[in-house]
């Protein structure tokens, strides 16, 4: 079991639309923002969701990481995704990375990482009682234009155990 979890940008905005931020420390305890999806998260630009967003990473469950290691790189991800898997790598624990971008998801485990994505933590949710209904929050993020194939949301629905 991975000892510190870090979460990329993805699951943290597409939960702070669906109320699912406070699922994130109920499932994981706490959970390692690295800097530069702070900053990805947290513009400053006041766009939709940032001032939720801000709330949540600022309470309890959220550590926000000062450090941004620079190596290895990965020029061929985004600064989140990049960053995440730089600070799993710097980190002396086991580490899981909650990641929906799919080059970043290969690159991580590639690297020897664990990565769960949104669906996953929409599956723990409902498994650890958080919410009802696995498939309702899985007909709001289809709604919001969140891409998953109908394989991965079966997959989910069965983790779930609704399926």
């Amino acid at each position: 079991m991975a000892r510190i979890v870090l979460s990329d940008a993805s699951p943290l905005i597409v939960l702070s639309r669906v109320g699912g931020l406070a699922w994130l420390p109920a499932l994981f305890g706490c959970v390692h923002v690295p800097l530069p999806v702070r900053r990805e998260v947290l513009p400053e630009q006041d766009k939709a969701g940032e001032a939720q967003l801000r709330a949540a990473l600022a309470g309890e469950g959220f550590i926000m990481l000062k450090r941004d290691w620079k190596l290895p790189q990965f020029p061929f991800l985004g600064e989140g995704e990049a960053g995440c898997i730089r600070a799993a790598l710097h980190m002396d624990s086991t580490s899981l990375l909650l990641m929906d971008d799919r080059a970043g998801r290969v690159t991580a485990v590639e690297q020897g990482l664990q990565v769960a994505g949104t669906a996953a933590i929409v599956a723990l949710a409902k498994r650890r009682n958080l919410i009802a209904s696995a498939g309702e929050v899985f007909e709001q993020l289809l709604h919001m234009d969140f891409r998953l194939s109908a394989e991965v949301i079966r997959a989910a629905l069965e983790m779930a155990g609704e399926r």
